[in-house]
Protein backbone atom coordinates (compact mmCIF):
# COMPACT_ATOMS: atom_id res chain seq x y z
CA UNK A 1 0.00 0.00 0.00
CA UNK A 2 1.00 3.51 -0.39
CA UNK A 3 2.08 5.12 2.61
CA UNK A 4 2.14 8.60 0.80
CA UNK A 5 -1.46 8.48 0.16
CA UNK A 6 -3.69 10.84 1.99
CA UNK A 7 -6.48 10.14 4.18
CA UNK A 8 -9.90 10.01 3.19
CA UNK A 9 -12.68 11.30 5.16
CA UNK A 10 -15.99 10.20 5.20
CA UNK A 11 -19.83 11.96 6.32
CA UNK A 12 -23.11 10.44 6.55
CA UNK A 13 -26.14 12.52 6.69
CA UNK A 14 -29.38 12.20 5.18
CA UNK A 15 -31.21 14.90 3.54
CA UNK A 16 -35.16 15.78 3.08
CA UNK A 17 -34.63 16.12 -0.56
CA UNK A 18 -32.15 17.20 -3.58
CA UNK A 19 -32.76 21.00 -2.74
CA UNK A 20 -32.04 20.27 1.06
CA UNK A 21 -28.46 18.37 0.03
CA UNK A 22 -27.21 21.53 -1.77
CA UNK A 23 -28.33 23.92 0.79
CA UNK A 24 -26.58 22.21 3.64
CA UNK A 25 -23.56 21.88 1.54
CA UNK A 26 -23.04 24.75 -0.02
CA UNK A 27 -21.23 26.46 2.73
CA UNK A 28 -18.57 23.49 2.75
CA UNK A 29 -18.42 23.20 -0.95
CA UNK A 30 -17.54 26.92 -1.01
CA UNK A 31 -14.98 26.35 1.79
CA UNK A 32 -13.44 23.32 -0.09
CA UNK A 33 -13.03 25.71 -3.30
CA UNK A 34 -11.70 28.66 -1.34
CA UNK A 35 -9.17 26.31 -0.80
CA UNK A 36 -8.11 25.06 -3.94
CA UNK A 37 -9.67 21.62 -3.90
CA UNK A 38 -11.69 20.24 -7.02
CA UNK A 39 -15.51 19.09 -6.08
CA UNK A 40 -16.31 16.16 -7.33
CA UNK A 41 -20.25 15.31 -6.83
CA UNK A 42 -21.63 11.75 -7.54
CA UNK A 43 -25.09 12.04 -7.27
CA UNK A 44 -28.03 9.39 -8.32
CA UNK A 45 -30.44 12.48 -9.40
CA UNK A 46 -29.62 15.66 -11.52
CA UNK A 47 -29.13 18.27 -9.76
CA UNK A 48 -28.31 20.60 -12.48
CA UNK A 49 -31.53 22.62 -12.18
CA UNK A 50 -32.05 22.94 -8.43
CA UNK A 51 -28.56 24.05 -8.07
CA UNK A 52 -29.34 26.87 -10.28
CA UNK A 53 -32.04 27.64 -8.57
CA UNK A 54 -30.71 27.88 -5.16
CA UNK A 55 -27.30 29.67 -6.12
CA UNK A 56 -29.72 32.06 -8.27
CA UNK A 57 -31.61 32.83 -4.79
CA UNK A 58 -28.08 32.62 -2.09
CA UNK A 59 -25.94 35.56 -1.10
CA UNK A 60 -23.12 35.05 -3.09
CA UNK A 61 -21.16 37.17 -4.90
CA UNK A 62 -20.82 36.09 -8.83
CA UNK A 63 -17.51 34.43 -8.91
CA UNK A 64 -18.27 32.18 -6.02
CA UNK A 65 -21.90 31.63 -7.84
CA UNK A 66 -19.54 30.64 -11.28
CA UNK A 67 -17.14 28.10 -9.46
CA UNK A 68 -19.99 26.43 -7.95
CA UNK A 69 -22.24 26.43 -11.11
CA UNK A 70 -18.93 24.61 -12.71
CA UNK A 71 -19.06 21.90 -11.03
CA UNK A 72 -21.29 19.08 -12.81
CA UNK A 73 -23.81 17.73 -11.04
CA UNK A 74 -25.44 15.70 -13.22
CA UNK A 75 -25.61 11.94 -12.98
CA UNK A 76 -23.07 10.59 -15.19
CA UNK A 77 -20.97 8.78 -12.69
CA UNK A 78 -18.24 7.01 -15.32
CA UNK A 79 -17.31 10.38 -16.41
CA UNK A 80 -16.77 11.21 -13.26
CA UNK A 81 -14.99 8.07 -11.78
CA UNK A 82 -12.60 9.21 -15.03
CA UNK A 83 -12.24 12.54 -13.66
CA UNK A 84 -11.02 11.32 -10.12
CA UNK A 85 -8.66 8.77 -12.06
CA UNK A 86 -6.95 11.85 -13.77
CA UNK A 87 -7.03 14.04 -10.75
CA UNK A 88 -5.29 11.31 -8.44
CA UNK A 89 -3.13 11.02 -11.43
CA UNK A 90 -2.51 14.67 -11.12
CA UNK A 91 -1.92 14.69 -7.04
CA UNK A 92 -5.39 16.70 -7.26
CA UNK A 93 -6.86 17.72 -4.00
CA UNK A 94 -10.12 16.84 -4.55
CA UNK A 95 -13.40 16.27 -1.90
CA UNK A 96 -15.80 13.49 -3.38
CA UNK A 97 -20.06 13.90 -2.72
CA UNK A 98 -22.18 11.14 -2.79
CA UNK A 99 -25.64 11.96 -2.84
CA UNK A 100 -28.43 9.44 -3.39
CA UNK A 101 -30.59 6.08 -1.64
CA UNK A 102 -28.92 3.77 -0.02
CA UNK A 103 -28.13 1.22 -2.26
CA UNK A 104 -26.52 4.13 -4.85
CA UNK A 105 -24.09 5.05 -2.13
CA UNK A 106 -23.20 1.44 -1.18
CA UNK A 107 -22.18 0.51 -4.68
CA UNK A 108 -20.54 3.95 -5.33
CA UNK A 109 -18.33 2.93 -1.68
CA UNK A 110 -17.96 -0.83 -2.80
CA UNK A 111 -16.35 0.65 -6.30
CA UNK A 112 -14.45 3.19 -4.79
CA UNK A 113 -12.86 0.83 -2.39
CA UNK A 114 -12.54 -2.16 -5.01
CA UNK A 115 -10.68 0.38 -7.32
CA UNK A 116 -8.42 1.75 -4.53
CA UNK A 117 -7.53 -1.90 -3.08
CA UNK A 118 -6.76 -2.45 -6.98
CA UNK A 119 -4.40 0.37 -7.31
CA UNK A 120 -2.59 -0.68 -3.90
CA UNK A 121 -2.18 -4.06 -5.56
CA UNK A 122 -1.07 -2.39 -8.66
CA UNK A 123 1.54 -0.18 -7.20
CA UNK A 124 2.70 -3.59 -4.85
CA UNK A 125 3.10 -5.91 -8.11
CA UNK A 126 4.74 -2.94 -9.59
CA UNK A 127 7.48 -2.23 -7.60
CA UNK A 128 7.54 -4.93 -4.90
CA UNK A 129 5.98 -8.13 -6.43
CA UNK A 130 7.36 -10.65 -4.06
CA UNK A 131 5.38 -9.09 -1.12
CA UNK A 132 2.26 -10.60 -3.44
CA UNK A 133 3.73 -13.98 -3.80
CA UNK A 134 2.84 -16.85 -1.29
CA UNK A 135 0.46 -14.40 0.46
CA UNK A 136 -3.07 -15.16 1.94
CA UNK A 137 -4.96 -13.00 -0.42
CA UNK A 138 -8.91 -12.72 -0.28
CA UNK A 139 -11.01 -14.24 -3.39
CA UNK A 140 -11.44 -10.53 -3.88
CA UNK A 141 -7.88 -9.64 -4.57
CA UNK A 142 -6.58 -12.52 -5.94
CA UNK A 143 -8.98 -11.32 -9.10
CA UNK A 144 -7.74 -7.75 -8.54
CA UNK A 145 -4.31 -8.93 -9.12
CA UNK A 146 -4.52 -10.98 -12.17
CA UNK A 147 -6.27 -7.85 -13.78
CA UNK A 148 -3.43 -6.21 -12.84
CA UNK A 149 -1.05 -8.93 -14.36
CA UNK A 150 -3.04 -9.12 -17.50
CA UNK A 151 -2.87 -5.16 -18.11
CA UNK A 152 0.69 -5.21 -16.90
CA UNK A 153 1.34 -7.93 -19.40
CA UNK A 154 -0.58 -6.04 -22.30
CA UNK A 155 1.62 -2.86 -21.83
CA UNK A 156 4.34 -4.85 -22.52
Amino acid sequence: MNKNQKTKEKTCAFYASDYHFEMISLPYINKKLDESKEVIVLTENNLKETIKTLVSKINLNEDKKVDILKIDWENNDLNKFKKINEDIKSKKDMVIFVKGKENYIKNINENIEKWRRKKAIEITYKKRPDLLKNKNLSEMDVKLLSEVQNKCTAHE
